[in-house]
């Protein structure tokens, strides 16, 4: 294997572990468990915490009625509309008087453009 070649490699791989060790220092390191955005917001909304326990037991959820609540409360939060639905009216059929040309008289076409002359030739 030329040096050359080796150099670059161990280079590549030297800045990888650099930006990887970069990365896991700026989000703190990793050493949080998956628990930890639970207990970060363990006085959160009633709801929240419902559906976090609901999660925690697993499939016996689906035949608890706190838990159906709690999943149509969910529901109704996020997939409600966030403003008014308005329905489907057909526009109106006159027009606006403002936004129309005004009117004027047709402009005769130039002498040139006229298929046949104005005056016959004796």
């Amino acid at each position: 294997m030329d040096l050359k070649i080796a150099a670059r490699i161990t280079a590549v791989l030297a800045l990888g572990a650099a930006m990887t060790a970069a990365s896991m220092a700026l989000r703190g390191g990793g050493s949080q468990d998956a628990s930890s955005p639970r207990s970060a917001y363990s006085g959160g909304e009633p709801a929240s915490v419902e559906l976090a326990r609901c999660r925690d037991i697993g499939m016996a959820a689906i035949d608890d009625d706190a838990c159906r609540k709690a999943w149509a409360e969910g529901r109704r939060r996020f997939l409600r509309p966030s403003r008014p639905i308005m329905p489907n009216v057909a526009p109106p059929t006159e027009k606006d008087p403002t936004r129309l040309p005004p009117l004027q008289p047709p402009t005769p076409p130039f002498a040139e453009d006229r298929p046949y002359p104005e005056t016959v030739a004796p």
